[in-house]
């Protein structure tokens, strides 16, 4: 063993593991919160059964671990999953996000030098104000959230496939919805009529945020028409003059087609927003940033959060509170 693996696994308190349907992301964290070493592997819910989930795991944290004693390991994602590892049930809101460790299962193990925590997922039940609703992964990024700040009320987004929007109400979610708009504007580009028309966008160009809020504008405004608009984006491909030739009509086009799909969200998740209130944004760098202008066309502020830094600020506190 190296002198700074030595080093490391002699610093060694924990292990953060974000496990999610294609992935597997860990962290080595000492006891004061601090990120030793990180690795991660294309080995997630979706290629494993539960009986090869040690083995995963072992792969990956193996040469941190001490030759003797119990290093407790912190899940969130698709590893509790009912297809994963082992289903940690779902947690029924309101939930208190200081609390999700005690909703924690603890899979049996071969290996004595690890005593694992799947952490749960939250659920809604269906009701005349709430549809039926399931997350799982999301609520450790919203628990980092609390973290930080323990009574925290307000609205907050996490972009992505399935993007979710949740209100928070003194550290706990109190109600939260689910919207493809990923998947769905996946499935128009790839696998309908647009897919002759749209390319691959990039909102640093001016022609493609110009198309993209515009369309959000348009969505949020009048979402009754999101159908006919969309068939508008490949008649707009064959009709419109004024769009540019080449790889910059497709960008501007995609740029178009994403703005429909955000704002369709938009105008279906910000309808609660009280006059002057902002949205936290929690993920990566690019969805944020897509998310934000957005919002900002629409006169709405944003705070953003890292979605790293939130789940390992959200596995840290269910690990402080097994302690």
């Amino acid at each position: 063993m190296s002198a700074n693996m030595s080093e490391l696994t002699h610093a060694l308190a924990w292990i953060a593991v974000d496990w999610g349907s294609s992935n597997l992301r860990a962290w080595a964290m000492d006891a004061q919160g601090n990120v030793l070493d990180s690795a991660s592997r294309e080995r997630g819910m979706l290629s494993l059964i539960p009986a090869d989930y040690e083995t995963t795991l072992l792969e990956v944290v193996d040469n941190w671990l001490p030759s003797s004693g119990v290093t407790p390991v912190m899940v969130c994602g698709m590893a509790g999953a009912r297809q994963g590892w082992q289903e940690a049930a779902y947690l029924a809101t309101p939930t208190r996000l200081d609390q999700l460790s005690r909703g924690a299962v603890m899979p049996p193990l071969a290996d004595t030098r690890l005593r694992v925590h799947l952490l749960p997922g939250l659920s809604q039940t269906g009701s005349q104000s709430h549809a039926f609703d399931v997350m799982r992964g999301e609520e450790t990024q919203l628990a980092g959230l609390v973290a930080k700040s323990p009574h925290f009320s307000g609205h907050v987004c996490l972009p992505g496939t399935h993007a979710k929007w949740a209100r928070l109400t003194n550290g706990a979610v109190s109600e939260f919805a689910t919207y493809l708009t990923g998947e769905l504007y996946q499935l128009l580009a790839q696998q309908s009529v647009l897919k002759h028309s749209v390319g691959q966008d990039d909102l640093h160009h001016d022609g493609c945020r110009q198309a993209f809020t515009q369309a959000v504008n348009a969505t949020y405004q009048a979402p009754e028409h999101f159908s006919q608009r969309l068939f508008g984006v490949r008649a707009k491909d064959l009709l419109d003059n004024t769009l540019p030739s080449g790889d910059a009509r497709g960008a501007v086009l995609a740029a178009h087609l994403s703005g429909m799909a955000i704002g369709m969200e938009l105008a279906g998740a910000c309808r609660e927003l009280s006059p002057g209130e902002s949205v936290t944004l929690i993920g990566n760098e690019a969805l944020s940033r897509r998310y934000a202008l957005a919002l900002q066309a629409l006169g709405i502020e944003t705070q953003r959060v890292d979605g790293d830094t939130a789940v390992l600020a959200g596995l840290t506190l269910a690990y402080q509170s097994t302690r």
